[in-house]
């Protein structure tokens, strides 16, 4: 498994937010938009009306383990940036990866299905 490249930069966030595609579920959303680069670069984002620190950290925390599980099989070459919702912190990364699974299967991002 290749390691995760995070997106760093500001005008990165923006431009995918501006010129990606949104997909959106009550637990997650995410932008996907095509890059230049043969590496696929994920960013996560949580605002203050997701609650205090230590909410906004977990729901960091579940939507990069969410998306850990499915990385192999997420084709590369896309950033995505990952925003959590107010649902995000108390729900288990189990569900969701199955929200994440959907959004990116309807993306076309996802390579043929891996038996696990």
């Amino acid at each position: 498994m290749e390691k995760l490249v995070s997106l760093c930069k500001n005008n990165d966030f923006r431009r995918a937010y501006s010129k990606g595609k949104s997909y959106v579920t009550p637990v997650v959303v995410i932008y996907v938009r095509k890059n230049r680069m043969r590496l696929g670069r994920v960013g996560i984002t949580t605002s203050k009306k997701i609650g205090n620190a230590v909410e906004r950290n977990r729901a960091r925390r579940v939507i990069r383990e969410a998306y850990r599980q499915l990385a192999p099989q997420v084709r590369s070459g896309f950033d995505l940036v990952f925003v959590a919702r107010g649902k995000t912190p108390f729900v288990k990364s189990t569900e969701v990866k199955k929200h994440m699974e959907k959004q990116l299967r309807t993306a076309g991002l996802l390579l043929a299905d891996r038996a696990e």
